[in-house]
């Protein structure tokens, strides 16, 4: 039996989940601004400031700074740092134990789609749920932007406890470890599957990996 307390899967997953979070973080900020704008229950939010994705981060940028295309960074580091590594560390994990029990690979010795994917779906469902408080600060302080960034994440963070109590930390945690349950289910197999034959055609390169 291999293994299941390798630590590589949870270091190398959460490593990659915030280098990337730094870099796409600025497309995240505009979906969400996108996202909430022309709400009638919110009079803040009921005007429709952004024709699209472009015109979103033009407008943000100048009015109010590229800075606050980053607003509510941090937390989604800490996001990463939490959800990333749990996702990554326990679909792998979960793979093992599979694996183990003979349960992942069919007698031609392929990986079986349905396993991969049941896999998938519960380190998502769990990784999200887990993380959820950490995503609440990230959206609130991307809708609010510069003026919120200035609060701080700890600020912030006992604003919404304060006020809101433990549940406004958990607050859309259903809906949200949902949606992470079904890219999960998409995200992982396919990359693992792309991955490996990728690697029997070119071999294991850093090309490969970012393909």
């Amino acid at each position: 039996m291999s293994d299941i307390r390798d630590w590589r899967p949870f270091v190398y997953g959460g490593m990659a989940s915030i280098m990337a979070e730094f870099g796409t973080f600025p497309i995240d900020t505009t979906k969400t601004r996108l996202q909430i704008q022309g709400q009638k229950t919110d009079r803040s939010h009921s005007e429709l400031r952004y024709r699209g994705m472009t015109d979103a981060f033009v407008k943000i940028s100048r009015q109010e700074g590229v800075k606050a295309l980053y607003s509510g960074i941090w937390p989604a580091v800490l996001r990463q740092a939490t959800y990333g590594t749990i996702k990554f560390g326990t679909y792998y994990t979960l793979k093992k134990v599979a694996t183990d029990r003979g349960l992942l690979h069919d007698k031609a010795g392929n990986e079986n789609l349905w396993c991969n994917a049941a896999c998938a779906t519960m380190a998502g469902a769990i990784s999200s749920a887990i993380a959820n408080p950490t995503d609440v600060l990230k959206v609130r302080m991307q809708v609010h932007g510069r003026g919120t960034s200035d609060v701080g994440l700890v600020r912030c963070f006992r604003e919404i406890y304060v006020h809101e109590g433990v549940r406004g930390l958990w607050r859309g945690v259903g809906p949200t470890a949902q949606r992470a349950a079904v890219i999960a289910a998409v995200e992982l197999p396919v990359y693992d599957f792309c991955k490996l034959h990728l690697m029997e055609t070119f071999g294991d390169q850093v090309a490969n990996h970012f393909m």
